[in-house]
């Protein structure tokens, strides 16, 4: 198996939004904010080769949306998944399988392209998709808190190309995926899915928006983009507390500036270990 970082582009969010309760004057100093109070954060997919697979977790914003669209979210930097495939000597046909954490816009907007007669279709036409039953129907059903960040031009077609399949909580890994386990999180949306993987002797765990970077390690310091808040805070105490004891390499999908990093136990609860980059594991 090989592990790669693929760097899908850069974008801005409100950092009073990504840090929920906590005041300005403390989350300002590990992500200073624009003077319009946004923040820079990454959209950092994973690429999987496991023998005849090429897996694909999560895949950024896309390219499809309007400019008004874009232009709510700044979306900036030269990196683009395309070219992130290309640099690896791959492109969106050798893809077999697009594991999607959840469909915020912002995870699975790659996952569709517009054709230049208007028309919707997958981007990896080769790939199966996966997501589960009961995300699936919370993104397509959505509630007016998440509505805008579940866009049906990045989810129904891949419905419709017959491609979709469901993960079973109940089963466990699917067969040819590359996991050792699937978590299974609610306080951020409906069941968001949180993939393990054995890599090089070290247990790799991909954390989409569980800890969307290094600046969220403290409990309290949840998204106000979280459904369930407290739900948040406890799944985050459980997972963070085995990856401490358990060595666990935690990958980071909207840090900036950190692409991985281990935890630590301390008298203060789970803290920072070390921050390293996914190559040099």
């Amino acid at each position: 198996m090989k592990i790669h970082s693929l760097d899908t582009g850069l974008f801005k969010l409100d950092g009073g939004a990504m840090f929920g309760v906590v005041p300005r004057s403390m989350w300002q100093k590990v992500n200073p904010p624009d003077a319009n109070n946004m923040c820079t954060w990454a959209m950092r997919c994973l690429l999987i080769e496991d023998g005849n697979k090429l897996t694909l977790i999560d895949n950024g914003i896309g390219d499809k949306q309007d400019e008004k669209f874009r232009g709510h979210f700044y979306l900036h930097g030269d990196d683009t998944l395309e070219k992130s495939l290309r640099k690896l000597g791959f492109t969106s046909a050798d893809v077999t399988d697009v594991f999607l954490t959840h469909l915020h816009f912002d995870h699975c907007g790659g996952s569709v392209v517009r054709r230049p007669d208007g028309a919707l279709q997958t981007a990896f036409a080769n790939a199966t998709y996966w997501s589960n039953a009961a995300h699936w129907d919370w993104a397509t059903q959505p509630n007016a808190r998440e509505k805008a960040s579940f866009l049906a031009e990045n989810i129904l077609p891949i419905q419709e190309s017959g491609q979709l399949r469901f993960v079973d909580p109940a089963a466990g890994v699917p067969a040819g995926l590359p996991f050792s386990e699937l978590i299974f999180a609610d306080g951020h949306t409906e069941k968001m899915m949180v993939p393990l993987m054995q890599y090089k002797g070290r247990t790799l765990a991909y954390m989409a928006d569980l800890l969307p970077s290094v600046g969220h390690l403290p409990l309290p310091w949840v998204m106000s983009y979280d459904v369930r808040p407290l739900v948040t805070l406890g799944e985050k105490e459980v997972v963070l507390r085995r990856a401490a004891q358990e060595n666990w390499v935690l990958l980071l999908e909207h840090d900036a500036t950190n692409e991985a990093c281990t935890v630590q136990l301390t008298d203060r609860g789970v803290r920072l270990g070390d921050t390293l980059r996914i190559s040099e594991l």
